[in-house]
């Protein structure tokens, strides 16, 4: 059985984006972004297909370098040196090992995060109990869809990063979806990427990524 620990809510997370920019060979993607993300705060970030959204929430994840500008990463004050210790986040391009089964998955995503809960129970509150022990390679779209959430959601991390969180899913996996958001980001900083308001409905703060060109 992995190993679980308490949900992080004695780290905070507050990043402060300033004058952010990426290009990629002589386009910009965005510039001059600057904003502030308060912990336990929800946001989205909004714009159509290919508008850079997605390059965004990389780029505040620390997935993509930033071509120009700065982010820090703070808790109370104090300089986050390793922010990646400290986040989790699903997206539909992010790979699974398909060769493990999901329980495995799980148990091999404790070797770099602990998990909130007993793996038992993240694989049948996200609807995964009868695959439990099913290779990931037969999985579904869906299937493999709420396995990312699971890892995401239920890992041990003050900042969470949603990118098109709802992608394959059906009504079932959207309504588990908004479930888990509802349930499981308290004392989280969340921030979307997404074109579909129902994914974001709960942030208080949209941020249009059209108004950075």
């Amino acid at each position: 059985m992995a190993v679980t620990g308490r949900l992080l809510t004695l780290f905070l997370m507050h990043i402060t984006a300033t004058d952010l920019g990426k290009r990629y060979n002589r386009e910009w993607i965005f510039r001059r972004f600057s904003y502030e993300f308060f912990p336990e705060k929800n946001y989205a970030i909004t714009g159509p297909n290919g508008s850079g959204k997605s390059t965004l929430l990389q780029v505040l994840g620390g997935a993509i370098l930033h071509s120009e500008g700065s982010i820090r990463y703070n808790d109370g004050g104090a300089l986050i040196e390793q922010p990646y210790n400290r986040l989790a986040i699903a997206a539909p391009y992010l790979e699974l090992i398909e060769e493990m089964t999901a329980t495995e998955f799980l148990k091999f995503h404790t070797t770099f995060k602990s998990l909130s809960k007993e793996i038992p129970v993240i694989l049948e509150e996200v609807g995964l109990k009868a695959a439990a022990n099913k290779q990931i390679r037969y999985f579904s779209s869906g299937m493999k869809q709420r396995l990312k959430m699971a890892q995401a959601f239920f890992s041990n991390s003050s900042l969470l990063l949603l990118d098109e969180p709802t992608t394959n899913l059906d009504t079932d996996g959207i309504a588990l979806y908004l479930h888990l958001v509802n349930n499981y980001t308290a004392g989280k900083l969340v921030i979307v990427s997404s074109n579909d308001p129902h994914e974001y409905s709960f942030c208080k703060e949209v941020i249009a990524i059209s108004e950075y060109k």
